[in-house]
Order: C-alpha cells, then sequence, then structure tokens
C-alpha cells in the first residue's frame, strides 16, 4: 500500500481557526474604533490566547484598558509589548506614562529617556511629560483624523448647533436678516436666537429660512433635538409659555426645554417640560435613538459644577423622569454642556471648560465600561478643538460627518458652524498571488512594518489570497510576504494624498523557490496497490490524476518521484517494491500525455527513510506504519 502526498502550495487546507481569527481582528479593530473597548478587550484576549497576532493584539489590549481608565491593567500588558523585536517607539512613551499613571516614578523617566533617544527628541511631549497630560486622549488622537471647514450658511452673528434633519439642517442663530424689529439680548447686544433651516445641498444664507410653526418667539430658541422619524423636537427656549414669563426672584427668565410635533409641515403643539424652573437653567436636549432618554444640562441643586449633564426617562405619556446626574467622570466643578448622544454608536459627547482641554469649552467623548457606566472620556483633539470656545458637536449616524461651533480665529461672526469629515484609518487591501500562473496563494503570512523596520501587525491570507488592515494616513509603510516554498517577497508604499480614499490596494506576486527538494504537500486520498504488485489501481488512478493536473497546471514544473515503504518485510524486497512501484507511478503519469523529461528520475527507497519510530522490531499501530508507506514528488524546477 502507497500514500502518495503531493506538496503543493496550491493545495495547502487552510484551517477555518485561521480565517476565525482573522475575522475576530477585524471584529476587535471595529470595536475599538467605535469606543466598545470593553468588547474590543474580550476580542483581543481571544487572539492573544490563540497567539494568532499576539503582538500587534497586546498592543491593542494595552490601549483599549487606557482608554477605559485603568492604568493598572494597561501596566503589565505594555510591560510585555514594549519587548517585542521592532515595537514601534510610540510604546515606550505610553509605557513611560502608564508608569507614571502607577506610581513607578524612576522606571517612567528611564522609558521617557528612551523614547527620546528613539528617534523622538523633537517630540514635544517629552518636554511636557510630566505635566498634568491625558494619554487615553493622546492615544485617541493619534488615530483620529478630521478634517474641518466653514459652511456658507454662517452669517455676521452667532450661529451655532447645527443637526441634520432629513434632506435639511436645522441650526440656531441670532441673525436678523430681513427683520424689521430687531429683539437685542442685553447680555452680549446682538439679536435673540431662533431655529432655522437649510437644505443640505446648496446651504448658503440665501437658502436660509426660519422653522415654520410656533417654535421661534421673541425669546431664545433653540438649539434642538429630533426623534428619529422627524416628527417631535425637544429645543432649549427662554421660560416663555403662552405669552408669559416665567422669572426668579431677580427677574431673570431663565432658559427650560420645550417640545413641539410636525403637524402639516409646521412645528406646532409646543408644551414646556416638567423638568423647567424658574430657579434653575434646564436646557441643550439631545434624545437618543429609541427616543426613550432625553440627555440635557442643568444648574440645578445637588449637582457637581456649574452646569452638569444629566439624562431622564421619556415616560409613555410625554413626561421626563427624574433626572439622574452622569457623575464625576463626565461633570466637573466647572461647566458641562451641549450633550450629544450618538444614534448608532450610542456614544456620549459632550463639551466642558474643566476637564484637560486646548482651550476653553473643548469636546469630549465618553467612554462606557462593563455595565454601560462611563468610566473615562477623552478629548477629541484639533481640528476639532482649539483655544476658544468648541462645542454642540453633531455626527451623522454613519458615524463619517457632522458639524461643530466654534468662535475660534478666522470665523465670519461671534460663534461659526464648522462641517468636519471625520476620516476613519485607511484600509489596506490585497492579494498574494502565485508569480507562475497568477492564481491567489492561500495561507501566506503578510507582515506589515512602516519603513523604519517598526512591526505594526501580521496577518495570514485567506482562501482566495487576500488579506486586508487598518492603517493610519501619511505614513510609510514595507509590505513582506512568505510562505514556505515560495521566495519572500517585500513591497514599500506609502498612505500619503488619500484624503478621500477608504482603501488602499496593494498586491504582491510570489515566485516559487527556485530549489531543489522543495516538498509541496496537498491532502491526497491513500493509493493502494494489491499485495505483491505494483500495477495501479482505478482507485489510485483518481488520486495520481491530480498530480497530472498540477503538473499541466504549471508546465514548466520539474519532478523527482521518490518512493518509501514501511520497515515490515525484507530491507531487499521493500527497496525492490518500492522501484516497482516507483515505476508504476511513473509510466502511469508519461501515459496521461506528460512529458518523460520533466521526470528525469524515480527512486525506490524501501524502509530507509523512515519518517518516525516505526523501524524493525518497533511495535507501530497500522495508522503510524501507513505514514511511511508514501510516494513524495520533489520539485526540481519552476518556471
Amino acid at each position: 500500500m502507497k500514500n502518495i502526498k503531493l506538496l503543493c502550495i496550491a493545495f495547502v487546507l487552510i484551517s477555518a481557526s485561521t480565517f476565525g481569527q482573522t475575522a475576530k481582528q477585524k471584529r476587535a479593530e471595529r470595536q475599538f474604533n467605535n469606543f466598545s473597548f470593553v468588547k474590543s478587550i474580550d476580542t483581543y484576549e481571544k487572539l492573544i490566547d490563540t497567539s494568532f497576532n499576539k503582538y500587534y493584539a497586546m498592543r491593542q489590549l494595552g490601549d483599549a484598558y487606557i482608554m477605559l481608565r485603568q492604568p493598572e491593567k494597561a501596566l503589565p500588558i505594555y510591560e510585555k509589548v514594549v519587548q517585542q523585536p521592532n515595537v514601534p517607539s510610540e510604546y515606550y512613551f505610553y509605557y513611560a506614562q502608564t508608569l507614571r499613571a502607577n506610581g513607578e516614578y524612576e522606571a517612567s523617566k528611564e522609558w521617557m529617556k528612551k523614547y527620546r533617544d528613539a528617534g523622538n527628541k523633537e517630540d514635544s511631549r517629552v518636554k511636557r511629560f510630566f505635566k498634568n497630560e491625558d494619554l487615553a486622549s493622546g492615544i485617541f488622537n493619534a488615530r483620529e483624523k478630521n478634517f474641518l471647514k466653514k459652511v456658507d450658511f454662517n452669517s455676521k452673528l452667532n450661529d451655532f448647533g447645527a443637526v441634520e434633519l432629513n434632506d435639511q439642517i436645522v441650526f440656531t442663530s441670532s441673525s436678523d436678516e430681513g427683520v424689521s424689529v430687531k429683539r437685542l439680548y442685553a447680555w452680549d447686544g446682538q439679536p435673540l436666537l431662533d431655529m432655522y433651516q437649510v437644505p443640505t445641498e446648496g446651504a448658503s444664507l440665501a437658502t436660509t429660512k426660519k422653522l415654520e410653526g410656533d417654535v421661534n418667539t421673541i425669546q431664545h430658541d433653540g438649539p434642538a433635538t429630533f426623534s428619529a422619524d422627524g416628527t417631535k423636537m425637544y429645543f432649549s427656549r427662554n421660560n416663555f409659555y403662552e405669552n408669559k414669563k416665567i422669572t426668579n426672584d431677580k427677574g431673570i427668565m431663565l432658559m427650560g426645554i420645550f417640545s413641539a410635533e410636525l403637524i402639516d409641515g409646521k412645528w406646532t403643539n409646543v408644551k414646556p417640560s416638567n423638568l423647567n424652573n424658574a430657579n434653575y437653567i434646564v436646557y441643550h436636549p439631545s434624545l437618543s435613538q429609541d427616543g426613550k432618554k432625553l440627555y440635557f444640562s442643568s444648574d440645578m441643586p445637588g449637582g457637581i459644577g456649574g452646569t452638569d449633564i444629566y439624562v431622564s426617562d421619556v415616560n409613555p405619556d410625554g413626561s421626563l423622569g427624574t433626572p439622574a446626574n452622569l457623575g464625576d467622570i463626565v461633570n466637573t466643578e466647572g461647566n458641562e454642556s451641549f450633550p450629544f448622544i450618538h444614534s448608532e454608536e450610542g456614544t456620549l459627547y459632550f463639551s466642558s471648560d474643566d476637564h484637560v482641554g486646548a482651550g476653553l469649552l473643548d469636546i469630549f467623548a465618553a467612554v462606557k465600561g462593563e455595565n454601560d457606566n462611563i468610566v473615562n472620556v477623552i478629548n477629541l483633539g484639533e481640528p476639532i478643538n482649539s483655544e476658544k470656545d468648541d462645542f454642540a458637536y453633531y455626527l451623522s449616524p454613519d458615524g463619517l460627518s457632522g458639524y461643530i461651533s466654534s468662535n475660534r480665529k478666522g470665523g465670519m461672526g461671534g460663534d461659526d458652524i464648522y462641517a468636519f469629515t471625520r476620516i476613519p484609518p485607511l484600509t489596506l487591501k490585497g492579494r498574494i498571488f502565485d508569480a507562475v500562473n497568477g492564481e491567489p496563494v492561500a495561507g501566506a503570512k503578510v507582515v506589515l512594518a512602516r519603513k523604519n523596520g517598526e512591526e505594526i501587525a501580521y496577518f495570514i491570507t485567506e482562501a482566495d489570497g487576500a488579506y486586508e488592515h487598518l492603517i493610519d494616513r501619511d505614513s510609510e509603510f514595507v509590505l513582506k510576504g512568505s510562505k514556505a516554498k515560495f521566495q519572500d517577497v517585500q513591497k514599500d508604499f506609502s498612505s500619503f494624498g488619500l484624503e478621500k480614499e477608504r482603501e488602499l490596494i496593494v498586491d504582491l506576486n510570489i515566485p516559487m523557490a527556485p530549489i531543489e527538494d522543495v516538498v509541496i504537500l496537498a491532502d491526497l486520498n491513500t493509493i493502494y496497490f494489491d499485495l505483491d504488485k505494483s500495477n495501479i489501481r482505478p482507485d489510485a488512478a483518481l488520486e495520481l490524476d491530480k498530480v497530472v493536473n498540477l503538473m499541466n497546471k504549471y508546465p514548466g514544473m520539474v519532478i523527482r518521484l521518490e518512493s518509501h515503504t514501511d520497515s515490515r518485510a525484507d530491507d531487499n524486497y521493500n527497496i525492490r517494491l518500492s522501484n516497482s512501484r516507483a515505476k508504476s507511478t511513473y509510466d502511469y503519469i508519461i501515459s496521461k500525455g506528460i512529458d518523460s523529461q520533466r521526470i528525469p528520475k524515480y527512486e525506490g527507497f524501501g524502509e530507509s527513510q523512515l519518517i518516525n519510530k516505526c523501524s524493525n522490531g518497533v511495535p507501530c499501530t497500522e495508522e503510524q506504519h501507513q505514514l511511511n508507506r508514501r510516494t513524495e514528488f520533489i520539485i526540481l524546477q519552476m518556471k
């Protein structure tokens, strides 16, 4: 009997588990980029347990713990990460910061020196190292890319709070263009606020108009938030209802939250919320996607600072439940305002003048831990934030664009609206092809590294030869492809100038290794010979036809046949038997039209090259003996 195993890359079977790990890695990256750090930790830990792309997964795991404000858990992870070969030097910095956060100041200084000496002497963070900086925000902003531009419907006064409603943009403005009676606000001498709408396409001052209905009054009105179906609105307004002012004991009319319904194209049925109070502010509402929770800001008694962010349940009758303060991770002794809850990610964004930031009011994102508890906040960094006030963050459902408001330099009026494009990390895609026949190569290892040699990650090509990974923009990379019995390949590429692109395609062509004794494995069923015979049986012929097909597929392939037996029977007999069967195999392949010059040698080795311990006299199972009864096809040439 004989088990013929053909060793060939095109037939290597990649296990389902390998592909499963690749899918896990993609899922972990999506979770990380969507602020789902708890879920990403679970996925990365599973990848580490399987040793799949372990170095990369460990780096991501440490980053996720930092995002969750758990430096004590990040520390042992980063301790291993900085020992990785060719680790990005950025992790020396992260490790130094994490050591400091755990009170290990001397070790922290040493690792910051290593970061500096790794080509980062000009990094301003080295000089600022011992100031109170936010590591989580730094890691996040190293990945996040946003592009900002002013919109064409800003006026010379205050414009802010832009949100999308179907094919319109709704915003709040003190613009009084075309108004005959100007209502000025004593605080800043500007007209009072009203709510406007402008078409998303062709938005300009000329196409701007006030919201129709009863939501604009002679007092401050706006900003607003809308239900998912666009038929209900919650908005800020001075405590003014049915033409009556509701003031505190100083005669000041504070802000409250009101609701309205869209009826026949007009916003009517305006009602004050039950949370409104003459003695404190309730404003800046943001409604959850399911319409069951309303987030807002207030300086109601019992808060942490000036204005805090709260959330209330929206009851079936439309009333608002008892407000819950979001706690001291979100709220500070300063002022938190303009909450926005994203419809898809469920992430809370808000502005604060007391969290560590770039200027006055900065925009932050809240990070949730287990049980949906908020465990950290992340500064969204430049260009979202500036040295001035930045607020009223809105992100589209797809997470790729939105609006902010700011009084930064270069604006048209006081507060201006800016549109931003949130550029996700670039997706590197490609395939590895056999340089001989142009077909995809499965199971190849692809290593992604920076130009300076710092390894980012590796991944395994799928059945179609494909690989995929997220990469930074505006960077230089090296892609290396390898697989046993193939030559290693390398390609340099960059991601510069791809602001509008979502994907970058980089393919590799990998040639077969030009050496003798390349053994290519493919699973063939066992080829059986009758006792003491060497003729090819019909069932064996079906398996040998696979060899013929492969040689037809690779017309430049030249091979040598080597047949082997197990240790049972006489040594000389086994030599003769293996020679006879090698000759029978050779004759069969030649009979199928393969040129005899492509098999210059066939030879039997009997039991002289056993691949296990089953020599004469050693007890072995039939399965163990079967491993030795084999024919190998050795590639001598591959063109």
